[in-house]
């Protein structure tokens, strides 16, 4: 299978030019580590285990999981991004765990979770953005405003923590992340919309600006996968996210001249008409949503998400390139295309093939895998180079000029929501699992733990 290659190409190459540095530059042969992880290694490795695992290479997941046994060094220093090491080694530890049993990820998990937890030392219990792993400090970005805290990294935590508190058997974990959502029930909503800045000091907005795609994104997304991985028990989350939904309904969503339909952002009122690739996932997580609904309200979000994955597969089309650009407008003679110069890139994004495959697998009408297996040619032509595949400087110009970086998430999402896109429906059924959202697949919790791969 294509996909399969692609996945063993990008692991291989990875391997033989990078292993242990968190991502490969592919141009040049050689890792990067960057500054997001705090020290941490292997971030390819730990986002890549549980594709190799579900693609059966088992020769390079063995691979994989040598490095996490011998090489993962946790006593690190370093400022890393709480949301990045828990959506990328927690979640990816955690599945792997799920997936084979195999306690050396179970343990890494654990050991991991218990660093960040004093990231949670504020007065409210909203964590801070950026923690010291071996000191225990934490700090805000210095780009967020007033100090505070973002929404969709302290609102992309409950997953993950659930389970950490499960599998430990220490509650903290689980309080922690409920005593976020109890502050987010307590505040002020403005129209019923969720701004993407509150203070960790005060529990107070610190400006209004909201977002479905980054800073607001899998905040969302981390409301109804709640629900569905409690088994539909956790009626809280199932409320906040139709209360959030609605509200982004009234205010947000708009259809541009030529008919597309788009999620605008907001800024104290007034509408930015643009749409964010990030924001792209949201046609799979309204699906997801529509699912569970009834009646007309199954049926409108049902709509709602088709539409919203055809304005996003409308944004690739219209590339030269046939892949989306980082951000597109519906500003007059603009439709979802990029104008501005700094929205022009591609980092081998993976939201639009999420969609994609939530929407061919609740819907089964076959121009998503068609509009997919687009996406399969795009990437191979434009994106692999010699040693790997790069994201490209602009989507707009046939000659790209790649930016030499495989993303860890390339390997985590974008390669594994293609694989599943194709896939019979029981690899990784949506009944069983939720995906966190770098694509981690985390049991629903049923009672016979099989699904979880336990014995």
């Amino acid at each position: 299978m294509k996909i399969k290659e692609m996945m063993k190409f990008a692991w291989d190459n990875y391997k033989q030019y990078a292993l242990g540095k968190n991502e490969l530059r592919p141009l040049t042969k050689n890792g990067h580590i960057g500054n997001m992880f705090g020290g941490l290694r292997g971030a390819t490795v730990i986002d890549a285990l549980d594709t190799l695992y579900i693609m059966e290479l088992e020769e390079e997941f063995q691979e994989a999981k040598q490095w996490v046994e011998k090489s993962f060094d946790l006593n690190v220093n370093g400022e890393a991004s709480l949301f990045e090491v828990n959506i990328r080694y927690i979640g990816g530890l955690l599945a792997t765990y799920y997936l084979t049993g195999e306690e050396v990820f179970k343990s890494k998990a654990l050991e991991l979770g218990e660093k960040l937890l004093p990231a949670f030392n504020t007065p409210t219990g909203i964590p801070r953005g950026v923690i010291n792993l071996g000191s225990g400090m934490s700090w805000s970005w210095g780009w967020a405003s007033a100090g505070s805290s973002i929404l969709a990294e302290f609102g992309t935590l409950h997953l993950e923590f659930l389970h950490l508190s499960e599998l430990s058997g220490n509650p903290v974990f689980a309080e922690k992340v409920r005593n976020i959502r109890r502050v987010l029930s307590r505040v002020e909503k403005p129209q019923g919309l969720y701004p993407n800045f509150l203070s960790p000091v005060t529990g107070s907005w610190v400006q209004h600006h909201v977002s479905i795609g980054g800073l607001g994104d899998s905040f969302y997304e981390y409301l109804i996968k709640s629900w569905l991985m409690s088994d539909k028990k956790d009626s809280e989350a199932k409320k906040m996210y139709d209360d959030a939904l609605e509200a982004i309904e009234k205010h947000l969503v708009k259809k541009s001249a030529g008919g597309l339909t788009y999620i605008a952002e907001w800024r104290g009122g007034i509408l930015d008409h643009k749409m964010g690739h990030l924001a792209c996932f949201s046609g799979g997580m309204i699906a997801l949503g529509a699912e569970h609904s009834t009646g007309d309200r199954r049926q409108r979000h049902m709509e709602l998400a088709a539409e919203i994955t055809s304005t996003c597969h409308e944004s690739y089309t219209r590339s030269d390139t046939k892949l989306g650009p980082e951000a597109f407008r519906f500003d007059a003679g603009s439709e979802a295309t990029a104008t501005r110069l700094s929205e022009r890139y591609y980092i081998l994004r993976p939201e639009v093939v999420e969609s994609y495959m939530y929407l061919w697998r609740l819907t089964h009408q076959p121009k998503y895998r068609h509009w997919g297996w687009e996406v399969v040619q795009a990437l191979e032509k434009h994106c692999r180079v010699e040693a790997g595949f790069s994201g490209i400087r602009d989507v707009y110009t046939t000659t790209p000029n790649h930016d030499n970086m495989q993303q860890s998430f390339f390997l985590a999402e974008t390669l594994k929501y293609l694989y599943l896109l194709f896939c019979e429906d029981d690899v990784l059924s949506l009944e069983d699992w939720v995906f966190n959202t770098e694509a981690h697949p985390l049991p629903i919790n049923h009672t016979d733990l099989k699904a979880a791969g336990q014995p």
